[in-house]
């Protein structure tokens, strides 16, 4: 089947309407350009030419040429000229009375100022416009293949250090992915069209000309090429004739597809992790300490045993090595074999010249080869944990964790969950090899009391499995591990970020974090681990001078955040997060009249040595800190309870063990209740208004061991009517500390 590819979209009609009813110029690319357009989107075509709308306006100057056409500010005004002559012509034929028509020209005129910045901005950035955008500044005719050609074998020849640069708000696979985008659209327009022509019934020309449709034995494989020269044809007219072939041949490299990318397959996973902690991609990931900037990424990735880690991964015989090997040759780590030397030194000149994003880049696909030839390592008992590995770390600010501690949660231990994701002190100096921590430490690690050294050598064979993993990790300069300590690098929190940014993983940095409200930092802070969340607490609080108008606006959002959801008792702790010792007396004197919070700012203030006024904190308030408290104190026995029970088993004692009591609990609500108004009951019906979803089981369990019958039966009362878990309004986020843990890929 053989087509020409032309496209019926009324250019000639609208042209020589155009020359007998005007005199000024008009431009003939971009009158083909927005007739193409409009014509691609389905606009009606019954009177010759496209019909634009009020919405096909807006989609054509604001979604399609912004990321479809190379044009230099002294074209901008084209397009828009472009669209008001159209209505005329419509208004002209009849097509368009008075009215319709003038709504047509607001609508192009109210768009000018969205379709101007569209159209500048480098976030449409595609690589077709980037490189049309270089040619036409250097004057090269756009419209010959031949000059094309030539100017892009002049760049490539061209030193890295010497050649214009992305801006910095735009990375090398923001453009790949956009590109594919474009491309997708032109080929889902296209193909519209042809079901269109197909199905039309009017006397309208076929859009698509020279296409025989009407064939019964029309092949579909020949459709496709067709529809994809087309694609192609109409992508080079609107940027720079033969870069579609270019780019799928000698000059791939300049302008590398999706698939170019390694550390994409490492992105997919921790976006997997993401959401398997989270359910969502938008959950912000707190922001390292040791963050750098990128000012400093060149010489931290330079640093970097990189080339010696890509060159070892190299001679690794799997499908992971294969993939090391092919990137060796082309960062010029390696010299290429007689099948790769078409793409030797590639990317060699990154290293001595690229850009922060091109060596970030670079740092990121070592990696991410790195960590597929780990996982392809059966060896290894914990292989295929290191994606996992990278992302618990970032997901915890970067806070350094414990060899042993991870071990023992991999192995199911009942690691104490106050301690899961805090950070250990990293030593002065330790052995190479890993040595498995003495029993003390390791019940100080875990919350488990009475280790011994069974415990120790249960736990020893795992975390020296682990250990390994992680030592293979720190290779690259990514992970670091001083004795049971281990940790990312500076390195290594900038390439994991890069990584999580390309899987649409939200990884904001300090200067974004700073920038958002009281409310936007509540709601981020309530899912991260403790540390993270207090460090990055008072580090919002200093980028706001301290003040206290923000102490006010952020005591305030954690108290009315989620306020009567089961997320609301999470979102409280990151009131005991606050430093408030350093808080202004002011803040904390207005938060006690906070129904939610009042009972805590009284406390605060009381320990700073302050006198505040403890009228002012409601009953409401009052009963909000007595249910954390409640419910702490039993979460407290019932692990005490748990545990004890464990040392039983492994005793030799043959006496039965009777349901534990909770004396703790019972003796701090009596307290309770012995000052306030009305006694007990009042108490019960307080707790339970205060916080249904936290007073439940707290209820609950004073009505099944509080000595008192009646207590008993009016906390068993109270939880049984007011079970809020049966009224289907259970949620399932967690809070600082309270993270949903991933299962193990085994």
């Amino acid at each position: 089947m053989t087509w020409n590819g032309v496209l019926n979209n009324g250019l000639d009609d609208f042209l020589t309407w155009y020359s007998r009813e005007r005199s000024n110029p008009l431009s003939v690319r971009s009158a083909d350009t927005v007739l193409t357009l409009l014509a691609l989107r389905g606009a009606d075509r019954r009177t010759g030419v496209p019909a634009p709308t009020p919405d096909l306006v807006r989609r054509v100057l604001t979604e399609d040429l912004p990321t479809l056409v190379s044009a230099g500010p002294e074209e901008l005004a084209d397009f828009p000229a472009v669209l008001s002559a159209l209505a005329d012509r419509l208004r002209s034929a009849g097509r368009l009375n008075a009215k319709r028509h003038a709504r047509l020209l607001a609508a192009v005129s109210e768009v000018l100022p969205d379709f101007e910045r569209a159209m500048t901005t480098p976030e449409n950035m595609t690589w077709p416009r980037w490189y049309a955008s270089l040619m036409r500044a250097d004057e090269t005719d756009t419209d010959d293949p031949v000059a094309v050609r030539e100017w892009l074998a002049a760049h490539d020849r061209t030193p890295r250090a010497d050649r214009r640069h992305l801006p910095e708000t735009v990375s090398r696979l923001a453009l790949s992915e956009r590109t594919a985008a474009t491309r997708a659209r032109v080929s889902e327009m296209l193909l519209a069209a042809v079901v269109a022509d197909l199905e039309r019934t009017s006397t309208v020309e076929p859009l698509l000309a020279g296409l025989p449709l009407d064939r019964g034995d029309l092949d579909e494989d020949q459709l496709v090429d067709a529809l994809e020269r087309t694609r192609d044809g109409l992508l080079d007219r609107w940027t720079a004739q033969g870069l579609a072939e270019a780019f799928d041949g000698t000059f791939a490299h300049l302008a590398p597809a999706v698939d170019a990318y390694p550390y994409l397959a490492l992105a997919d996973t921790l976006l997997d992790d993401h959401l398997s902690y989270y359910g969502d991609s938008f959950v912000p990931l707190p922001t390292p300490a040791e963050l750098p900037t990128p000012a400093e990424l060149p010489d931290l990735v330079r640093a970097a045993p990189l080339p010696a880690t890509l060159a070892a991964a190299a001679h690794d015989p799997s499908a992971a090595g294969a993939e090391a090997r092919e990137l060796a040759v082309r960062c010029g780590f390696l010299q290429p074999s007689e099948t790769s030397a078409r793409q030797s030194g590639e990317a060699a000149s990154v290293w001595t010249a690229g850009t922060p994003d091109e060596l970030i880049e670079l740092g990121a696909d070592v990696l991410a080869v790195l960590v597929a030839r780990l996982a392809d390592d059966s060896d290894e008992e914990y292989a295929q944990d290191a994606p996992h590995l990278l992302y618990t770390l970032y997901q915890r600010g970067g806070s350094v964790g414990s060899v042993a501690r991870t071990a023992a949660e991999y192995e199911a231990w009942m690691v104490d969950p106050d301690l899961e994701d805090t950070g250990v002190v990293v030593p002065g100096s330790a052995p190479a090899g890993y040595v498995t921590p003495a029993p003390e430490e390791l019940s100080a690690l875990l919350g488990l009391p009475g280790m011994d050294e069974a415990d120790r050598t249960a736990l020893d064979g795992p975390a020296r499995a682990l250990a390994s993993v992680i030592d293979r990790l720190a290779e690259s300069g990514v992970v670091f591990r001083t004795g049971d300590a281990f940790g990312l690098t500076p390195l290594g929190s900038a390439l994991t970020r890069y990584v999580l940014l390309a899987g649409r993983v939200a990884a904001p940095d300090r200067t974004a974090v700073r920038a958002w409200d009281a409310a936007t930092m509540v709601q981020a802070a309530q899912e991260w681990p403790r540390e993270a969340a207090a460090r990055t607490l008072a580090d919002w609080l200093d980028g706001h001078d301290g003040g206290a108008e923000a102490w006010s606006d952020l005591i305030a959002a954690i108290g009315s955040r989620n306020r009567g959801t089961i997320e609301a008792a999470y979102t409280r702790v990151l009131f005991t997060l606050l430093d408030t010792a350093a808080a202004p007396a002011g803040a904390l004197q207005g938060a006690l009249s906070d129904p939610v919070l009042g009972a805590y700012a009284h406390q605060a203030l009381l320990a700073r040595g302050d006198k505040p006024d403890e009228d002012q904190v409601s009953l409401s308030a009052r009963a909000t800190l007595l249910i954390d408290q409640l419910d702490a104190w039993y979460g407290k026995e019932q692990r005490a309870a748990l545990l004890a029970g464990i040392a039983a088993d492994r005793s030799d004692e043959d006496e039965p063990r009777t349901a534990p009591g909770s004396p703790v609990l019972t003796a701090a609500f009596d307290r309770a209740a012995a000052t306030w108004p009305a006694g007990a009951p009042a108490l019960i019906a307080a707790l339970a208004a205060a916080d249904p979803y936290r007073a439940y089981q707290v209820l609950d369990r004073l009505g099944r061991c509080h000595p008192d019958p009646g207590v008993a039966a009016a906390a068993a009362r109270v939880a049984s009517s007011a079970n809020p878990f049966e009224t289907g309004r259970k949620a399932g986020r967690r809070g600082p500390g309270k993270k949903k843990r991933k299962p193990r890929r085994r």
